[in-house]
């Protein structure tokens, strides 16, 4: 059996394998073993074929995980995203504000303690959720 015919199995194994597992890493793997294989068609020596395989491969694993990161920081705390949680944006009634920077809100069927951010005046009035700090809905003004 031909050298490129073994790194075609090889990368179909590891995209079956992608698709059984749902990681998105193996298929940039799957992508180097087809790499190997057209340096296999090429007619490069066995140790191309593995150092085109390692290059692009590893190559793409590094790019897609780095991508990731970026990604992640870019999207807000779970305590302040929306896609996480669906009280962030929502709007709720101040009557009035405790004098310990608090206020009692009637949200979702429940009493919440609402809180302001810090250096903020609180005043009544409606407010919108922007993250949640434990069981209190810290909001802005709206």
């Amino acid at each position: 059996m031909a050298e490129s015919t073994l790194w075609w199995l090889v990368c179909g194994v590891t995209v079956v394998m992608e698709l059984l597992s749902g990681t998105f890493y193996l298929l940039m793997l799957a992508i180097g073993f087809a790499a190997a294989a057209v340096a296999a068609h090429l007619g490069y020596g066995l140790v191309s074929q593995v150092v085109a395989a390692a290059l692009v491969g590893g190559g793409a694993v590094v790019f897609w995980h780095l991508r990731q990161m970026r990604r992640r920081s870019q999207e807000p705390a779970a305590q302040a995203n929306a896609n996480v949680n669906l009280d962030i944006g929502e709007t709720v009634q101040i009557a009035q504000w405790h004098a310990d920077g608090t206020a009692d809100v009637h949200y979702r069927g429940a009493r919440w303690t609402a809180v302001h951010r810090p250096g903020i005046t609180p005043t009544p009035g409606t407010h919108r959720v922007a993250e949640l700090v434990g069981n209190r809905l810290l909001v802005d003004k709206a």
